[in-house]
């Protein structure tokens, strides 16, 4: 298969032959690289397998996986390339490595979270939950993208107080639209800027541990 993402992979040093496994995909923001986000996770590296996903588009000294007109207004075409590149890359990750497909993560910063909370909709059960930090679901994913249900994904949503780029009035936006879609929906705000604060990564992690621990037993659909 020719992929369109270089990505970084960690699995468990001992891994159980037969066993499924959790996995995070993680997704950066714009401008950075998967070392970058697969670094707020890497305490799990040992009962998670961890998937950082590069952008296949250059920007100044990182990636992106799409361009923007502006902040909050994406550039369309790219956009909904990423989200099937995306779908397919989970699809090939799926079949290629031990992953429980009851128990698949999207994390992501930024335009990492843009995208996160977007293939959240787009593949609904078939992703188990989502920590989105410091990003927004655009109204064309909502109004125009066919959506799948997503009352059994979980979402751990983060911001920055004082963000200068997405305010709190966003995330309040998404934690409201996803309560009414999702049983279980973790908002906070921490008192930063356009960054991931030590607090927030642990919560994080604390998060994305706990609620892999529960049930899973069902399965999920496939993307």
């Amino acid at each position: 298969m020719n992929l369109p993402f270089t990505y970084k992979l960690h699995t468990p040093s001992q891994m159980e032959p037969g066993k499924k496994y959790p996995a995070v995909f993680a997704l950066h923001g714009i401008g950075y690289n998967e070392e970058d986000i697969l670094a707020l996770v890497e305490d799990l590296k040992e009962d998670f397998i961890l998937l950082g996903v590069r952008g296949h588009l250059p920007y100044e000294n990182g990636y992106a996986y799409y361009y923007m007109k502006e902040y909050g207004k994406p550039e369309r075409v790219r956009f909904d390339a990423s989200i099937q590149l995306l779908t397919s890359f989970i699809d090939y990750a799926s079949f290629t490595y031990p992953i429980d497909p009851a128990k698949r993560y999207l994390i992501g910063f930024s335009q990492g979270a843009v995208l996160s909370m977007s293939l959240a909709l787009v593949l609904g059960d078939a992703i188990r939950g989502v920590g989105a930090m410091h990003g927004y679901i655009p109204a064309f994913v909502k109004d125009e993208y066919p959506l799948k249900p997503i009352a059994d994904t979980s979402f751990f949503l983060a911001d920055g107080q004082f963000d200068p780029i997405f305010p709190v009035t966003i995330g309040r936006e998404n934690d409201e639209y996803l309560r009414q879609h999702s049983s279980s929906v973790t908002y906070t705000t921490y008192p930063v800027g356009h960054e991931i604060s030590p607090e927030n990564q642990r919560d994080l992690v604390k998060w994305l541990h706990q609620d892999s621990l529960k049930g899973g037993e069902a399965s999920r659909g496939a993307s």
